[in-house]
């Protein structure tokens, strides 16, 4: 079994991380810290194997904690900032994880300090899971979208707007952001603002497509990929 500590300012951040350790069965999340001070009382008295660890925290930044630590557990970086990852690496971190990342990256992350043959991640039930499945923070709140009942996501400004079978979604999140954990699914760009499901597509045609009520533009740039992925030549 191995003993997670969460290091992170943000409960929204460190109930995101403790989620996803919930897919496996030979980690356990020992105890969570709101910083880096109550991070060194606590290892102090308990013995843990990883720590996931914010950056941008108060009083003392994960970077210059990591410095203060002789024997280091193994550590997986969780931060908004991309331009401590140099540090990060030269402490010998075993992963640097961007947010927001998708369940599927933190998997792949994990995997690199336990046995890939020992994760929990071996039914085809939980393969099956952890592929269907896309976590979105949104007004202060975790959601959980099953890819297969997403129709549509739509860039609004900084937002994006995800459609599903069930409710409507707007959450503070690029497109682009969203269409790297959709990728090598049924998802398809189909404009510069939408990614469409297409195993929803009623209708295509050479400008525009519906996905039941719903009618989304067809941009000329996508158009040969959108086509394509459904097996057509454009017309």
């Amino acid at each position: 079994m191995i003993r997670a500590l969460i290091i992170d300012d943000e409960p929204i951040a460190r109930q995101i991380v403790s989620t996803y350790c919930s897919y496996f069965k030979n980690i356990e999340v020992a105890g969570e810290c709101e910083n880096a001070i109550q991070a060194m009382e606590y290892l102090q008295k308990e013995k843990i194997d990883l720590l996931f660890l914010d950056i941008n925290m108060p009083v003392l930044t994960g970077i210059d904690f990591l410095r203060t630590l002789t024997n280091k557990p193994a550590v997986i970086i969780t931060t908004a900032y991309q331009q401590y990852a140099l540090d990060g690496y030269d402490l010998s971190i075993t992963d640097y994880l961007l947010k927001p990342f998708s369940l599927e990256r933190f998997v792949k992350a994990v995997n690199k300090v336990i046995e890939v043959p020992q994760t929990v991640v071996t039914t085809s039930t939980a393969d099956k899971e952890i592929n269907n499945t896309l976590f979105i923070k949104a007004d202060s709140k975790i959601y959980r979208f099953e890819k297969n009942d997403i129709l549509y996501c739509e860039a609004q400004g900084n937002y994006t707007k995800i459609v599903t079978t069930g409710e409507v979604v707007e959450a503070y999140i690029s497109l682009s952001k969203i269409e790297e954990q959709l990728i090598g699914s049924q998802f398809v760009r189909c404009h510069r603002s939408f990614i469409v499901n297409i195993n929803f597509v009623t209708t295509l045609e050479n400008h525009r497509l519906n996905l039941g009520k719903y009618e989304i533009p067809i941009g000329s740039n996508h158009r040969e990929k959108l086509f394509t992925s459904i097996g057509w030549k454009s017309y």
